[in-house]
């Protein structure tokens, strides 16, 4: 399984980023290289999102636990 991970930051506090799984190979298309050129979902993801920064990515194999940003 791939998941993207993605790390938002509020756009009314700047400082308070976090982590957040946006998909996974579970529910959507997601190959790593996919992943790694910048998923299509996120781009879907931020749209339905609009009052969050996309901070960062990062795609993770398998199982693994979320780490806070």
């Amino acid at each position: 399984m791939i998941k993207v991970i993605a790390v938002l930051c509020s756009l009314s506090s700047p400082t308070n980023c976090h982590e957040q799984i946006v998909t996974s190979s579970d529910f959507a298309d997601v190959s790593m290289q996919s992943c790694l050129m910048g998923a299509p979902q996120l781009a879907e993801w931020m749209n339905q999102h609009p009052a969050e920064r996309l901070a960062a990515w990062r795609c993770v194999i398998g199982n693994q636990d979320r780490r806070g940003a």
